[in-house]
C-alpha cells in the first residue's frame, strides 16, 4: 500500500494558500480596492492644492489652525496611500476623482460667493465638512475591503488616515458650534 508522505499534505496546503492569495489579488473586490485607492490618491492630491487658498481665505484663526494642521495631514495621507500601492505592488496611480471635483467646485462657489468673515468661514467649514464625510466614507469602506481581503498592514494605514479625517471633521464641527456659526448668525446685512 502506498503511503502519502507527511511533509505532502504541508505542501498541498501551502499551495491551496498560495492559489487562495493570488486569486484574491485578481478579486473583483481587489479590483474595487485598487480603484479607491486611485480615486482616494487623486483626490488627495487635489486637497493639497485646494487647503492653501480656503487657508488664506479663513478668517477664524481657529478654523485657519484646523485647515492648518489637516494640511499637513493630508500630505502623510498621499504618503500612506504611497505605501499602501506599494504594498500592493503597484505604482501609484491617480485617478481623476469625479467626485471630489464637484465638492471642490462647490467649496470654491461658495467662498465666491460669501462675503469675507464668518459667513465664508461657515461656508468653507460646511463646504470642507462634505469632502471629509466623503473621505470618511471611502477610507472607512477601504479599510473594510482590506479586512475581506486580509491585507492587514493596509488596514493599520487605513485605520490611522481615516481617524484623522474623523478628527478633522469634529475640529471644523466645534469651530463652527463655538465661534463661527454664532458670530455668522449674529451679523446681518447692512
Amino acid at each position: 500500500m502506498l503511503q502519502q508522505p507527511v511533509n505532502s499534505n504541508n505542501h498541498s496546503t501551502g499551495f491551496a494558500d498560495k492559489l487562495k492569495k493570488a486569486a484574491m489579488k485578481s478579486s473583483q473586490l481587489m479590483q474595487l480596492f485598487e480603484k479607491a485607492l486611485k480615486d482616494i490618491y487623486w483626490a488627495e492630491k487635489a486637497m493639497v492644492k485646494t487647503i492653501p487658498r480656503m487657508i488664506e481665505k479663513a478668517t477664524d484663526e481657529d478654523l485657519a489652525w484646523a485647515l492648518t494642521k489637516h494640511l499637513s495631514e493630508t500630505e502623510t495621507h498621499i504618503t500612506r496611500a504611497e505605501e499602501i500601492f506599494e504594498l500592493l505592488n503597484v505604482q501609484p496611480e491617480a485617478e481623476k476623482c469625479e467626485a471630489m471635483v464637484g465638492l471642490v467646485r462647490e467649496l470654491e462657489a461658495i467662498t465666491d460667493a460669501c462675503e469675507e468673515g464668518a459667513m465664508r468661514d461657515a461656508g468653507i467649514i460646511a463646504a470642507m465638512q462634505k469632502i471629509e464625510h466623503y473621505e470618511i466614507a471611502t477610507y472607512g469602506t477601504m479599510r473594510q475591503f482590506a479586512v475581506t481581503l486580509k491585507l492587514y498592514e493596509m488596514v493599520d494605514l487605513l485605520d490611522l488616515t481615516l481617524n484623522e479625517e474623523k478628527a478633522c471633521n469634529e475640529k471644523l464641527s466645534d469651530v463652527a458650534m463655538n465661534a463661527v456659526n454664532i458670530e455668522a448668525a449674529e451679523t446681518t446685512d447692512q
